[in-house]
């Protein structure tokens, strides 16, 4: 084998060296620079080892306080920087399960856990069935015991998916003598156009972001945004106003542009002086939330989930309202657990479900609830009056709790799904400011459905002292990024609830 030795002299060779390592070392460290990257984040499933069904709601300790839960599909991501060398695993019904990181990549990032019907075989042994009334009776002798709601800093991450389907929309053009035949024919193509675009959109879009909620007490307090995204597609998003606004726009496109117009809707007069000009058509989006409102629906959110005046997690807890029966035990987190079942005693309550209650702390740590049979919530039926319908016809939830550091029992996770259907006739009356006062009217009938969704998770949580508290300045607003597709890299170095594949496919086509 000849050997070729090459010899390069002078300053040339020198700089040409030095800018092929210069390459070399920049193309390493953008290699390893991806790898550490990529690395900062690892998502990965849990499904019951004995069907391969996916687990969800369990919760994934990478702190001796701190983590996250499995969404509804049984995925999770943990940050690596946050989580410890060792993650445990725990859910209702199932035996514990502690892996290292590498453990969890050795197994394809696929987890199977176990059921602890042998655990729960060993640890309850009586041949008398628990009181349901006498449990829920000690739940409520130990709230003040179990729970703390004052000056409390939660890390929050919170999701709201927002669904609306149109199942009809219609529109009707009164005849007028002053426009002419075609641009009648015209508005008609243009509205039953919309009419088809609304009808066939897929109006659904996501809201995240996460932050820090410092809780005075149950009434008070403030909260802190470090980031939020919102996934929708204004070019496919419609709302009731949003289709007033749209066919009131295509019937000022074919009447006389040069004039204003009165408009009314039924009794009602809506604007005093309305053209195709206006500036109320032009949707303005300032992609800012306002944080006042937020941190008041943060607030309400858990507000719901602690025992106090009138609360929702009071309320199911009133042997007034709901009359309750034992119906078996389990272990949840290594614990025993009761699992109460829930169901109205009178006609104002209107929820049914169960309630998990641990043996050794009588703290409620799980509750999922749903409407009892043909119940809803509110309800407004104007059909033949003003031509407007709405029940809210669904609200189903899920929430869990957590021992803390300080031993009391927090929120670490919260669903709640709200939905209705809706009917809205309305008749509009276009009227010319104008000697004249030429008319033309149209009416459009919408009916549907709209659900939202809510997650609110909590990813640690700890003291606050009054000088902590008072401190914290709450910003005005908080400005969020407006995304058209789903991108998994913005949020994969936070702990956060993992999206599911809904959300992952949004904009998938496009």
């Amino acid at each position: 084998m000849a050997l070729i030795v090459l010899t390069f002299k002078g300053p040339r060779w020198v700089s040409i060296y030095s800018i092929l390592m210069k390459k070399i070392l920049f193309v390493l460290a953008m290699a390893f620079g991806t790898c550490f990257c990529f690395s900062q984040s690892i998502t990965a499933k849990l499904i019951d080892k004995n069907n391969g069904n996916p687990i969800t709601y369990a919760t994934i300790k990478t702190g001796e306080f701190t983590g996250v839960i499995s969404n509804e599909e049984g995925y999770f991501t943990i940050n690596l920087d946050n989580a410890s060398s060792m993650v445990t695993i725990s859910c209702l019904g199932y035996q514990n399960k502690t892996l290292s990181i590498q453990e969890i990549k050795n197994s394809g990032l696929v987890i199977e856990l176990a059921e602890a019907v042998n655990q729960l075989a060993e640890v309850y042994l009586s041949n008398k069935e628990p009181n349901a009334d006498s449990i829920i009776a000690k739940v409520k002798r130990n709230i003040s015991k179990n729970y703390d709601y004052e000056l409390n800093k939660y890390h929050v991450f919170r999701r709201n998916s927002d669904y609306v389907d149109f199942k009809s929309l219609a529109f009707e053009i009164e005849k007028a003598s002053h426009v002419k035949k075609k641009n009648i024919e015209q508005a008609n193509t243009d509205l039953m156009a919309l009419s088809k675009k609304i009808r066939e959109s897929d109006m659904t879009h996501f809201t995240d972001f996460k932050g820090e909620l410092y809780s005075f007490n149950l009434d008070s307090s403030k909260l802190i945004v470090n980031k939020a995204t919102k996934l929708i597609d204004y070019k496919n998003d419609f709302s009731i106003e949003d289709v007033q606004t749209k066919a009131t726009q295509i019937m000022l496109t074919y009447l006389d542009t040069t004039k204003t117009y009165k408009v009314k809707t039924g009794i009602f007069k809506v604007e005093d002086s309305l053209s195709l000009k206006d500036e109320d058509f032009e949707k303005e989006e300032k992609n800012e939330f306002n944080i006042t409102n937020l941190n008041n629906e943060t607030r309400n959110m858990l507000r719901k989930t602690q025992y106090c005046n009138n609360s929702f997690l009071s309320n199911i807890l009133d042997s007034d309202l709901y009359e309750y029966a034992f119906e078996y035990m389990t272990i949840n987190n290594d614990k025993l657990t009761y699992v109460i079942n829930f169901e109205p005693r009178k006609g104002k309550a209107i929820y049914t479900g169960k309630i998990y209650v641990a043996d050794s702390t009588y703290a409620v740590t799980r509750l999922d609830y749903n409407f009892y049979k043909n119940r809803h919530g509110g309800k407004l039926n104007l059909k033949l009056l003003l031509g407007v319908k709405y029940i809210a016809n669904v609200s189903e939830g899920t929430l869990l709790f957590e021992k803390n550091k300080n031993n009391t029992y927090h929120l670490k996770y919260l669903k709640e799904t709200e939905g209705s259907y809706f009917y809205v006739n309305r008749d509009l009356k276009f009227i010319e400011n104008s000697r004249a006062k030429n008319k033309i009217g149209f009416s459009f009938k919408i009916e549907g459905d709209n659900r939202s969704k809510k997650e609110l998770l909590f990813t640690d949580n700890s003291k606050l002292t009054l000088n902590d508290f008072a401190s914290i300045k709450q910003d005005s607003i908080a400005p969020y990024k407006v995304l058209d597709r789903f991108e998994d890299t913005l949020w994969q170095d936070d702990e956060t609830l993992e999206p599911l594949q809904e959300m992952k496919a949004f904009g998938v086509g496009k």
